[in-house]
């Protein structure tokens, strides 16, 4: 992995991070996956929520816009 940006920490915490944002963000199957503490768990799936919501209200910008050209 010489050369390359990413590192085996960083690759973990994608990993992590993609779970939830794929599956849902349950606290639990991150938990039972991952072996995280549930605090962990709880914390990513809290930040899985956030982009989830984050992208869906920028998805219905793009959207309303488009429908405005029409």
């Amino acid at each position: 992995m010489r050369g390359q940006d990413a590192t085996l920490e960083r690759l973990r915490v994608d990993r992590q991070l993609e779970e939830p944002l794929t599956h849902g963000p349950d606290p639990l199957h991150l938990a039972e996956v991952f072996g995280l503490d549930e605090k962990t768990a709880m914390r990513y799936a809290d930040s899985a929520r956030r982009l989830l919501e984050t992208n869906a209200e920028s998805w219905n910008v793009v959207t309303a816009s488009v429908d405005d050209q029409r």
